[in-house]
């Protein structure tokens, strides 16, 4: 009978915590997860995109409408990603918190590479393992937040592309860099503490721990993807530069360009002729596109297909999705790349 008594008390503390939290809404999966992982055990942040819609253009749905207007923190990646959900952000939650994780200082933002066929300079942008995270590195919780870090900032934000102007020049998909998730989850626990004090130990804890998670996820993607760096590859459409240059193992084209725009016929004549000159072994479609234009470049070409999914739709949604995201691209590269 105590043994019934003291569950019954500690059920009714989770479930009070869960009562007590406060209500957040997230726009794409990966961010819901980071912001999940913060949140474990006292609650979970609501999302208003689906994971298999495309961010570059999608229709709130009311449901989703409701989740904006009852949060008191809206996290989401910020205009340059999802340039629709700017005016719902502040016309249906003026009244919430709003973090828009591509603004927060100490974010890597790159701009967006040029062309259908990449050139080499676009690679170099500094963005590699002297970025302060070498084999030496020890994974201590301030990696993801060292001088290299603010390096990094300044390169990306040269030229007045500063964050606070991120637009069209700017390259929205910085949630696949897992450093950019270890800084993002310090804030995100910031804001969290200041909206709920009496949980705010909870947050900082989680986010710690989700940050040294997301340092043992580095290395592991790294080892995995070191065999096949001088593989040669495209991909879909210019979505995944941040994982890239963060591993070393970057693509030498993409078929659409980064907001998924539809490629005219140079477009893709260059694609063709670029395959044939360059022996790209693989082309990887997406789960929130059509992908038969990717049959249509690759045609005639000895070329693997492949899928990365840069939203995780496939995992498992919670604290752990954001992981389970960069570790399943890092999978199907190595699958799709490896002779």
């Amino acid at each position: 009978m105590r043994s019934l008594i003291v569950l019954a008390f500690a059920l009714g503390i989770v479930q009070q915590a869960k009562a007590d939290a406060p209500r957040v809404a997230t726009d794409i999966l990966p961010v819901q997860a980071l912001v999940a992982r913060v949140m474990e055990g006292v609650g979970t942040p609501d999302l208003i995109l689906p994971p298999t819609a495309s961010p570059h253009g999608y229709a709130l749905r009311p449901s989703e409408a409701r989740s904006l207007a009852q949060a008191q923190l809206v996290v989401w990646i910020g205009p340059a990603l999802t340039p629709w959900l700017a005016e719902p952000v502040e016309t249906l939650s003026p009244g919430a918190r709003h973090l828009a994780l591509m603004e927060v200082e100490g974010s890597i933002v790159m701009p967006y590479r040029e062309g259908a066929a990449f050139a080499a300079h676009d690679h170099d942008h500094g963005h590699d393992d002297e970025h302060g995270h070498d084999d030496e590195h020890g994974h201590d919780d301030e990696h993801a937040q060292d001088d290299d870090h603010a390096h990094d900032a300044e390169k990306a934000h040269d030229d007045d592309h500063g964050a606070e102007h991120a637009g069209d020049a700017l390259d929205p998909h910085v949630w696949l860099d897992p450093r950019n998730g270890a800084v993002w989850m310090e804030v995100i626990a910031a804001e969290l503490a200041a909206l709920d004090p009496a949980h705010a130990d909870i947050y900082r804890s989680n986010a710690a721990a989700g940050k040294a998670e997301l340092a043992a996820l580095e290395d592991e993607v790294k080892s995995l993807l070191e065999p096949v760096k001088s593989r040669s590859f495209i991909v879909f459409h210019d979505a995944f530069h941040y994982f890239e240059a963060r591993f070393g193992v970057e693509a030498t084209a993409a078929i659409s360009a980064g907001d998924a725009a539809k490629p005219g016929a140079a477009r893709i004549a260059e694609l063709r002729a670029h395959i044939a000159e360059t022996g790209a072994v693989c082309a990887f479609a997406e789960p929130q596109f059509n992908a038969d234009l990717l049959d249509t470049v690759t045609e005639g070409h000895a070329v693997k297909p492949g899928v990365l999914d840069p939203m995780g739709a496939a995992q498992t949604m919670g604290g752990q999705h954001y992981a389970a995201t960069l570790r399943g691209i890092a999978v199907a590269m190595a699958d799709c790349l490896t002779p």
